[in-house]
């Protein structure tokens, strides 16, 4: 993958459950994690007592993090609501000549924040609900 721009990393919702997906906020920094935890099943005949993992064993997660504006009224109303009600929702992060990661994550964190002279701005982490799926470029 060569260089791409931050800003074309997109974030986008299913705000309806009918799989039409809608950009959600003017993200201006974003993060996507994955996470894999490992099994450690080392014991006494462990070959020189050197750490084995169990393959393909351990939770997966994903955890996505921005911050910036919200485009619309609407869109900081959905994330809100998603927040307060504890929902679950179908969201894709489109990561360029990469692919698309799609899957259910649910809001762990909003926070506002504003300066007297500036715009408001939000900061925002999901976690992943279940499995992900990846559609390569």
């Amino acid at each position: 993958m060569s260089a791409q721009k931050g800003k074309d990393l997109l974030l986008k919702v299913d705000s309806d459950g009918a799989g039409n997906f809608q950009t959600v906020a003017g993200l201006r920094a974003r993060t996507l994690a994955f996470n894999a935890a490992t099994v450690d099943i080392t014991n006494t005949e462990s070959a020189g007592q050197w750490r084995e993992l169990l393959a393909g064993a351990g939770v997966k997660s994903a955890r996505i993090s921005g911050n910036g504006v919200f485009k619309d009224a609407q869109s900081d109303e959905i994330v809100r609501g998603y927040f307060f009600g504890g929902t679950q929702a179908n969201w894709q992060v489109i990561v360029p000549d990469f692919g698309t990661v799609e899957g259910p994550f649910q809001v762990t964190t909003l926070e506002y924040a504003g300066q007297h002279d500036g715009e408001m701005t939000f900061e925002l982490s999901l976690e992943s609900a279940g499995q992900l799926n990846f559609t390569a470029v």
